[in-house]
């Protein structure tokens, strides 16, 4: 009998704790405990072991993907929990642009020329990683909120090629203030979704094309949800 091959699976997902670095505004993420296991049957002890945690936090926390309804299309009918399932299981590859400065942009010309460099064609419903390098030089640091983005003509571009998803290292896929804006108008206009704070793509630039998931939670109404998103390589 043949061994069963098992894959290897790379995580690309933030850890999620208390007190952690949110988009501007959004809600604090806040853990505590609910109860500890002695709590639960009533016994004494001075060294008390954790049963429940209470979690509080945003939608947009962490390793998260956008519904649609976030970007403008109409909320009843694109929420998180109406969105295919498809959309969060694709084809994917990474482009390298690791080369980028915090508050730069990427143009649709870059994004065709890292196409050419790393081999890989965009083909319909595919999830693009972009690899900026920024959570690795930057997370904890005051330029951690200032990282370099997707332009508008480069956002159209991806939306041109049909794709499901992008996803991208930092909290904003575009630049904040030059370009962020414009692109969850694109992405929504469009029809198709980003990821947000992906880790660990530098460990990709350099891989073929791999399985992609990042399955939200089915919140009812949401706006967008955590992910816990891998590359998967068999």
């Amino acid at each position: 009998m043949t061994a069963k091959k098992i894959p290897e699976i790379i995580d690309l997902s933030q850890e999620i704790y208390d007190r952690m670095p949110v988009y501007k505004k959004l809600p604090e993420v806040k853990i505590d405990v609910h109860a500890s296991h002695e709590e639960w049957e009533n016994l004494p002890s001075s060294d008390k072991t954790h049963s429940v945690l209470i979690l509080q936090m945003g939608e947009h926390t962490g390793t998260h993907v956008d519904a649609l309804s976030h970007m403008g299309i109409p909320y009843k009918t694109h929420s998180i929990d109406k969105m295919p399932l498809n959309t969060f299981l694709t084809s994917a590859f990474c482009l390298d642009f690791s080369h980028k400065e915090p508050g730069e942009l990427i143009e649709p010309e870059e994004l065709i020329e890292a196409c050419k460099s790393s081999k890989n064609k965009i083909q319909e419903g595919d999830t693009v990683l972009i690899c900026t390098d920024h959570y690795k030089k930057h997370f904890g640091s005051a330029s951690w909120a200032k990282g370099p983005g997707l332009g508008a003509k480069a956002t159209r571009w991806l939306g041109e090629q049909k794709i499901a998803a992008f996803g991208v290292e930092t909290m904003s896929q575009g630049v904040k203030g030059i370009s962020n804006k414009e692109v969850h108008a694109i992405c929504g206009e469009m029809g198709f979704t980003q990821y947000e704070n992906v880790i660990n793509l530098d460990l990709l630039t350099s891989r073929t094309r791999f399985p992609f998931i990042g399955l939200p939670l089915k919140i009812r109404g949401g706006t967008g949800s955590p992910v816990r998103a891998v590359a998967v390589f068999y």
